[in-house]
């Protein structure tokens, strides 16, 4: 049985795409671009706000100059809204719960950014310690550059081979790989369960109660 268990959190133990879809859409309005459906963000979401702009903005307006504003309308409203339609999947609340009865240490390593990682773990999970909530912050790289991972296997106390990452896109099973842990993917995220497949997890499950069974293992 592992020692540590990394999540990543959009996708994963969270559904929040609608809310991410909604943010960014009200950005594109107030700049004065196209919007797009809710079921498009799910191949535009996974790297970190900013290719997310990069990805909602139209080909030839794709500049840094436009990405800040983006940014200066969709970190206010999604501060406000990003819990309006977001929701853990089924199971997860009692998958953490039963990882911490059996003394596995959990923890989040997501490409969102800081305050908002913080913001929702707290409100969703509030009966559940995480050793360790890191979001997108400044100075370090975003995944799959696995210094985030590292960096929790250190605070854990805890080695490669004790820890897993689980995660529902290549991002996600890229990162694992980098850092040299044991990595799972799950299917009922935002990615089509091929795209899991092409990075070679350990593992796939596709319900909550395989990857219970898989990580007590």
């Amino acid at each position: 049985m592992k020692k540590l268990i990394i999540f990543d959190l959009d996708g994963t133990l969270l559904d929040t795409i609608a809310d991410l879809a909604a943010a960014t859409n009200q950005a594109l309005q107030a700049c004065g671009y196209p919007v797009h459906p809710t079921e498009a963000y799910r191949f535009f979401v996974g790297n970190g706000i900013d290719k997310l702009f990069e990805r909602a903005l139209p080909e030839t307006e794709r500049t840094p100059t436009n990405m800040r504003k983006m940014r200066s309308f969709f970190i206010p409203y999604y501060t406000i809204h990003n819990a309006d339609l977001s929701r853990p999947y089924p199971g997860i609340p009692e998958l953490l719960s039963h990882l911490q009865q059996q003394g596995v240490q959990v923890a989040v390593a997501s490409n969102k950014y800081q305050a908002a990682t913080e913001k929702l773990i707290r409100q969703f999970f509030p009966s559940i310690h995480f050793t360790a909530i890191y979001g997108q912050r400044e100075g370090i790289p975003t995944k799959p550059d696995p210094q985030v991972v590292r960096e929790i296997i250190q605070e854990a106390g805890a080695s490669a081979e004790e820890t897993a990452y689980v995660g529902d896109s290549s991002v996600d099973m890229q990162t694992g790989h980098n850092a040299g842990v044991t990595t799972f993917g799950v299917s009922w995220g935002f990615r089509p369960r091929t795209e899991l497949e092409s990075y070679a997890p350990h593992f796939i499950a596709d319900t909550v109660e395989e990857l219970k069974e898989q990580l007590l293992r």
